[in-house]
């Protein structure tokens, strides 16, 4: 098989689908791989480290389209990709097809093949190649809150966590997840006061042993997160539901009644996110103003730390990509329970019912026959 690697065009998406050590495995498996020159520059890899590895390096991303049979990438194709794609051709990535209309209705008229990182699950109901990014956008929730608290940043100019004498920040978590989880370690840890809710009981009581005791759990409702969200300083959505859009929790009312100069960080953005004031916003411009609240809905956070987020990513992504390469599409969905809740699109056909029932869409079971 020939596996291509192009080089990600978001905004500041510095990330690159694959590592030295999966060229490596892969060629000697007798795969073909081809990179985009500089692809991964961002993340620390020179185009050497991938030759040396066995890849072929190619000046343009046209070209790593047009000779891939599978194509490994990080974010969804962006509209200048949409053309280079063609039918039948596997492409494995983040699409969060969920909220995007457009991106869905482009990729089903390339009549690709799509497997989702984000929708892939294992039988215990692990989402193995979303854990790792989520540990990182729960971590850094907590590190650009705290920065946008900042007076200069438009914030409240609070310092997360107080000194001797004065409060610490109010930090309220939407969500006790692998995000959740990780910002209430990492806003506990610099000593803010930290609010937690969920739907889940038992998750709130696993939170409840393993945090320290300025970590505190609530039980998720309409009114719990209203009366949260108005006391806080920073607020940091998690919410996920696998393949859906994100619930919108908090509308634009509840929102004008926060503090002036607190903040949202709203990770639940790649699922069209969890505020009714919430847009896709930049790494080059990640913050706008609602009623003087300020908005963090950057759409690849992890992106920003690519020599983490790469190597934490490709750890969890090679063993499907080599799955893949091995078994092809049809017999890998067929036979490996993971790789079939990965697949979204087959040539046309929307083949996840949460994304369908989103767009009011046709659904299609996919089976082997087609």
């Amino acid at each position: 098989m020939i596996i291509g690697i192009p080089k990600e065009i978001k905004n500041n998406e510095f990330r690159v689908g694959i590592l030295p050590v999966g060229v490596e495995m892969l060629t000697h498996k007798g795969h073909r791989v081809i990179i985009e020159k500089g692809a991964g520059k961002g993340s620390g890899i020179s185009d050497e480290d991938f030759g040396k590895a066995g890849a072929g390096i190619v000046a343009k991303a046209e070209e790593i389209y047009s000779q891939a049979e599978m194509i490994v990438k990080i974010k969804e194709p962006l509209p200048e990709e949409y053309p280079m794609l063609r039918q039948g051709q596997v492409v494995i990535t983040y699409f969060h097809f969920a909220a995007s209309r457009e991106l869905t209705e482009a990729m089903l008229q390339k009549k690709i093949v799509a497997l989702a990182y984000e929708t892939l699950q294992t039988e215990d109901g692990e989402l193995p190649c979303l854990t790792p990014m989520s540990e990182v956008a729960g971590r850094m929730a907590v590190h650009e809150g705290a920065k946008y608290l900042e007076e200069p940043m438009k914030g409240r100019g609070i310092l997360l966590g107080g000194v001797p004498g004065v409060a610490p920040a109010e930090v309220v978590i939407i969500g006790a997840g692998v995000v959740g989880a990780n910002a209430a370690r990492m806003a506990a840890g610099l000593g803010a006061n930290v609010t937690v809710l969920d739907i889940n009981m038992n998750r709130l009581r696993y939170l409840e042993e393993i945090m320290p005791p300025n970590v505190h759990t609530l039980v998720s409702n309409a009114h719990t997160i209203r009366d949260s969200v108005l006391t806080a300083d920073l607020v940091i959505s998690s919410v996920l539901k696998r393949g859906s859009k994100s619930p919108c929790l908090v509308d634009r009312k509840t929102v004008s009644q926060m503090k002036s100069g607190a903040v949202i960080v709203d990770v639940a953005i790649d699922q069209g996110g969890s505020f009714e004031t919430s847009r896709p916003t930049t790494h080059e411009n990640p913050t706008y103003e609602v009623d003087g609240v300020v908005h963090y809905c950057v759409t690849n956070m992890p992106g920003a730390v690519a020599r983490t987020s790469t190597y934490a990513l490709t750890n969890a992504t090679l063993p499907y990509i080599l799955l893949l390469s091995e078994m092809g599409w049809r017999k890998g969905v067929k036979e490996v329970h993971a790789l079939n809740t990965a697949l979204n699109m087959v040539e046309g056909k929307l083949t996840i019912r949460e994304v369908a029932e989103t767009f009011n869409l046709p659904y299609h079971q996919y089976t082997s026959e087609g």
